[in-house]
C-alpha cells in the first residue's frame, strides 16, 4: 500500500518524504473495468525480493533509458513518454527519444536523440504520438535488429520502453532474446568493439500497452481507450440530434477488428438498440430478431434507431457482417430511412482524456522503476493493471492469452472468447443484453419502487435513474419518480414512470428529475403520508453527501414512523467525489474532464503570453479530489488542498520553484487551488502572493471555474457507471423487499437494509449507511480516508520538485492466470 506523505520545511525547500509502493491503490484507473464481484488474486507472485533504493533520485545515474512508440498510435502516449523522460532524469539517468518507432531504432542518426526535462513539456495534452510512430519491416529481420542493436550499444542505452500494441511488444521481446546474439555477430563484424559489448551485456525490455481497441489480455485497461471512447459518443451525441429530427436510423461503424470493447462499451452509454461485437456474434436468424427491436422501438414513441457495428462484427458462421449489409436490411424489410457512419480514424485523434493522461504518467513512472531495477534474469515485462493494482506480468504470456482469444473466435468457441476478455468485459454484455433484449414481463411483481436525485446535479445521474427505472421494470415493479427530492417527496412530487419515460437520458447532463439540497429530518411527518399514500416499498436515492446524510436522517426516522421502514439504497453522484464507501463517484470524471480541457485552454493562453502563472479555483467543498487529478491531467505546478495542509512557507517555495522555472524554457505555470482548502489562503490571497512575489519575473492571473464543473454531457465513463450501479441496485433492492415482506407488508429495521452502494478497488459493493458513520468527517464532509491522496507524489515529482522517493516497495513481477473455459481463473 501507498504510506502516507510526512511534509515538513528544511530551510527554504520543501522536503517530501514519500514511501511509495508501486503496487499501489490507482483507483482511477479501473474506470471502465470495475467487476459485479470480487475478483480473485490476478497473478501468481514470483519469488523475488524487492531491490531497495535508500535514494531513488540516484539509482539511474549512469545508465541510459530509451522510449519509443510504436504501431498504431493512440492518444496517452505522450503522456507515458512524458512521464518515463521525466522520472528517468530525475533518477540521474540519461533518457532518449527514438523518433518513428522501430524504424528510428534500425535507422538510428538523428532519430535517436537525448531528451530533456523541457523537451516534453506542453505533450500532455496532445493526442498521437509526438516521437512518431511507423511500422517496420526492416526490424523483423535479424539485419535490421542488428542495426538496431548497435544503435543502442553506441550510446550507452540497455534500458528500452516499448510503448504500443502486442505486435510492437513481441518485437521487443525477440529483440530482447536475440541480444546477446546480436553483440556477438557486431563484435566479429567490427560493429562494435569488445568492451562496449562488455558493458552493454543485456537488455531491459518493460511495455506500455498503447491501444485504443482495449484488445490486450492481462490488463484491465489500454492508453488511449477512454479517449477513444470520448470521440465515439461525441459522435453518437451529435448524430442523435439528426436522426431524431429525420426519424432515421442510423449504423455506426466503430473500430475493433478482433475486439468489440469500443463498441460494447459505446452500446452501453448511448442506450442503442443494437450491438454486434466479434466475440459474441447474433444467433441465426438475428435479422428477424433485430428488425421486431427496431420496429418495438418505433412502437414506443422513439424517433430514431441507433445501430453499433465493431468493425470486425460476424455471425456464427464466421461471415462478416458489415455496416453496409444492416443499412440495407432494415432498408428492404422496415423501409426506415436508414445511414451508415463508418467513424474510422477519428476514434484515435485529439486530445487525450483525463483517464488516459494519468494511466500514462502513473504507467510511465513504473516503467522507469521496473527498467532501472532489471537484472539478466527478469524477463521482459509488461506494466499492467489489475484491479486497483499496478503490476509487472512477463510480456509474453499476455500476448500468449491476447492471442487465444483471436483463436477461439477463428474455431467458433465464442463463449471461451469471452470469458477470455475477462469478467469486467462480459458483465458489460450481460447488463447490455438486459437492458436491449429483454422486455417488462406482463406478470407484475406487486412491488413499487421510487428513485429519486437527492444534492447538486451531477453529469450521469440521469443514466443512473434510467437505468434504475427499466431494470425495476424488467423485475416486474412499478417504478415511481420522485422530482425535486425530499422536499418533492414530502410534498408528494411522485409520479408513475414506463420504459419510454426515461427513453435518450443516457446522454443527458444535469438532474431530469430535479434534485435540491434540502434533508428530510423535518419532513418526516410528510415523507410518511407520501410513502403510505403511493405505496412505497423501496427508495433508491442517487445524489451527493446529501443523499447520505439525509438517508441516515430516514434510517434515524424509523424509530418514531413506521412508514420509514422500507429498504433504502444510496448510490453516490457528486463531482465532489467525496461520498463516504465509495472510491468514486457518479459525475465526477465529467468535472475532471470539464476542468482538464479549461486548464489546457489556459496554458494555451500562458504560453502565448510568456511568463504567465495561472491561479485556478476547482469545486470540491473541503475535498481535494478534483484539484489533485486535475492537476495530474493537467501538468500543473500545485495543486493546494484541505487533506493536504500547506503553510505560508509552502506557497513561497512554490513562488521560487516558479520562479526558477521562469528561467528555462518553460515559461508559464499552473496552480490549482480547492476551494475550501484553507480559509485564510483564499485564491485571492494566493493570487496577490503570486502577483506581489513574481513582480518583475511573471504576470499572474486567477481563474474560478464555478458551476461549469457540474454541467456539460457526461462522459463515457459516467454513463456507464450510472447504469451499471442502476442495475445493480435494483437487482439488490428487489432482494431485499422480499426479504422484508411480511403478511402482505414491508418492515425493513435491520441495518443492512439501508445501505450505500460503493465502488471498493475493483468490487461493487452494499454496505450498511450505519457502518460508514465511523468513516466520515461530517464537519468537512469527507471520508476520513481517501485512495487519490496516495497518488500526490506524481504531481510532484513531474512538476520537478526535490522530492527523496523510497521504492523499497515495488511493484513485483507476477504470472498472469490464464483463464479457464469453466470460468475457475480470472485475467
Amino acid at each position: 500500500m501507498w504510506a502516507p506523505l510526512d511534509l515538513y520545511v528544511v530551510g527554504s525547500s520543501l522536503f517530501i518524504s514519500v514511501s511509495l509502493t508501486f503496487a499501489a491503490v490507482i483507483f482511477f484507473f479501473t474506470f471502465y473495468s470495475f467487476s459485479e464481484e470480487k475478483e480473485e488474486q490476478p497473478a501468481r507472485r514470483m519469488s523475488q525480493s524487492p531491490v531497495k533504493h535508500e535514494h531513488a533520485n540516484t539509482m539511474g545515474i549512469g545508465k541510459a533509458i530509451a522510449v519509443l512508440t510504436s504501431g498504431g498510435d493512440a492518444q496517452g502516449m505522450n503522456a507515458a513518454v512524458r512521464a518515463v523522460v521525466r522520472v528517468g532524469i530525475y533518477t540521474g539517468a540519461k533518457v532518449f527519444f527514438v523518433h518513428e518507432g522501430y524504424q528510428g531504432l534500425v535507422d538510428g542518426g538523428d532519430n535517436i536523440r537525448e531528451a530533456t526535462w523541457e523537451s516534453v513539456s506542453m505533450m500532455l495534452q496532445l493526442g498521437g504520438t509526438v516521437i512518431g510512430s511507423a511500422r517496420c519491416k526492416d526490424f523483423r529481420s535479424r539485419e535490421g535488429r542488428l542495426k538496431a542493436a548497435r544503435n543502442l550499444v553506441k550510446r550507452g542505452i540497455t534500458n528500452l520502453c516499448v510503448i504500443g500494441g502486442d505486435g510492437s511488444l513481441t518485437g521487443a521481446d525477440t529483440f530482447r532474446a536475440e541480444w546477446t546474439s546480436l553483440l556477438q555477430d557486431l563484435v566479429k563484424t567490427g560493429g562494435i568493439t569488445a568492451e562496449e559489448a562488455k558493458k552493454s551485456s543485456h537488455l531491459n525490455i518493460v511495455g506500455l500497452v498503447g491501444s485504443i481497441d482495449n484488445d490486450f489480455c492481462g490488463t484491465d485497461m489500454t492508453i488511449g481507450t477512454d479517449s477513444a471512447l470520448h470521440r465515439i459518443m461525441e459522435i453518437v451525441d451529435a448524430i442523435t440530434t439528426t436522426a431524431q429530427s429525420h426519424q432515421r436510423t442510423f449504423v455506426l461503424e466503430v473500430m475493433g477488428r478482433h475486439c468489440g470493447y469500443l463498441a460494447l462499451v459505446t452500446a452501453l452509454a448511448s442506450g442503442a438498440d443494437w450491438v454486434f461485437i466479434p466475440e459474441s456474434p447474433p444467433e441465426d436468424e438475428w435479422e428477424n430478431h433485430l428488425c421486431r427491436r427496431l420496429t418495438e422501438t418505433r412502437n414506443r414513441g422513439s424517433r430514431l434507431n441507433i445501430i453499433i457495428v465493431a468493425e470486425g462484427a460476424i455471425d456464427k458462421h464466421g461471415k462478416p457482417i458489415s455496416s453496409e449489409d444492416i443499412k440495407n436490411l432494415v432498408v428492404k424489410r422496415l423501409a426506415y430511412d436508414t445511414r451508415v457512419t463508418i467513424l474510422g480514424h477519428v476514434q484515435r485523434g485529439g486530445t487525450p482524456s483525463a483517464f488516459d493522461r494519468v494511466l500514462g504518467s502513473r504507467m510511465g513512472v513504473e516503467a522507469v522503476m521496473a527498467l532501472l531495477e532489471g537484472t539478466p534474469d527478469t524477463p521482459a515485462c509488461v506494466i499492467s493493471l489489475s484491479g486497483n493494482q499496478a503490476v509487472r506480468l512477463p510480456l509474453m504470456e499476455c500476448v500468449q492469452v491476447t492471442k487465444d482469444v483471436t483463436t477461439a473466435m477463428n474455431e467458433g468457441r465464442f463463449d471461451d472468447a469471452l470469458k477470455l476478455r475477462g469478467r469486467s468485459f462480459q458483465n458489460n454484455w450481460d447488463v447490455y443484453k438486459i437492458l436491449a433484449h429483454i422486455r417488462p414481463p406482463s406478470a407484475k411483481s406487486g412491488y413499487n419502487l421510487a428513485v429519486m436525485n437527492v444534492g447538486a446535479p451531477a453529469a450521469g445521474m440521469n443514466a443512473a435513474v434510467r437505468s434504475t427505472v427499466r431494470i425495476g421494470l424488467i423485475h416486474g415493479h412499478k417504478m415511481l419518480a420522485v422530482h425535486d427530492g425530499f422536499e418533492g417527496l414530502a410534498e408528494g412530487k411522485v409520479e408513475e414512470i414506463g420504459w419510454g419515460g426515461v427513453g435518450g437520458w443516457t446522454g443527458r447532463g444535469g438532474s431530469t428529475l430535479g434534485t435540491k439540497r434540502t434533508l428530510p429530518k423535518k419532513y418526516f411527518e410528510e415523507i410518511s403520508n407520501t410513502i403510505s399514500s403511493f405505496n412505497i416499498h423501496g427508495l433508491i436515492i442517487i445524489g451527493g453527501f446529501e443523499a447520505f446524510t439525509g438517508s441516515l436522517e430516514l434510517v434515524e426516522g424509523r424509530a418514531k414512523f413506521e412508514e420509514l421502514c422500507i429498504p433504502l439504497c444510496v448510490i453516490p453522484a457528486t463531482v465532489s467525489n467525496n461520498v463516504p464507501g465509495s472510491d468514486f463517484s457518479i459525475g465526477a470524471d465529467t468535472a475532471l474532464n470539464t476542468i482538464t480541457s479549461t486548464c489546457d485552454r489556459i496554458k494555451q493562453s500562458a504560453a502565448g503570453t510568456k511568463r504567465r502563472v495561472f491561479i485556478i479555483e476547482t469545486m470540491g467543498g473541503y475535498c481535494g479530489y478534483l484539484a489533485t487529478m486535475a492537476g495530474l491531467s493537467a501538468g500543473a505546478d500545485a495543486a493546494y488542498i484541505y487533506e493536504d495542509p500547506f503553510t505560508i512557507h509552502d506557497l513561497e517555495m512554490n513562488v521560487e520553484h516558479l520562479t526558477e522555472k521562469m528561467k528555462t524554457t518553460v515559461k508559464r505555470g499552473l496552480i490549482l487551488r480547492n476551494e475550501k482548502c484553507n480559509e485564510n489562503y483564499t485564491t485571492d490571497f494566493i493570487f496577490n502572493l503570486y502577483s506581489e512575489e513574481g513582480k518583475g519575473i511573471f504576470d499572474t492571473r486567477k481563474n474560478v471555474l464555478g458551476h461549469m464543473q457540474q454541467g456539460g454531457s457526461p462522459t463515457p465513463f459516467d454513463r456507464n457507471f450510472g447504469t451499471k450501479m442502476g442495475a445493480k441496485a435494483v437487482a439488490w433492492m428487489s432482494g431485499k423487499i422480499k426479504e422484508c415482506s411480511r403478511h402482505g407488508r414491508i418492515f425493513a429495521n435491520s441495518p443492512d437494509s439501508a445501505c450505500l452502494l460503493g465502488m471498493r478497488r475493483r468490487a461493487l459493493v452494499f454496505q450498511p449507511l450505519a457502518d460508514l458513520n465511523k468513516q466520515t468527517d461530517f464537519e468537512h464532509r469527507i471520508p476520513k480516508s481517501q485512495w487519490w491522496l496516495k497518488l500526490r507524489p506524481i504531481l510532484k515529482i513531474l512538476a520537478k520538485y526535490k522530492i527523496d522517493l523510497d521504492t523499497s516497495e515495488t511493484a513485483h513481477l507476477e504470472h498472469i492466470t490464464h483463464k479457464r473455459v469453466s470460468g475457475e481463473g480470472t485475467l
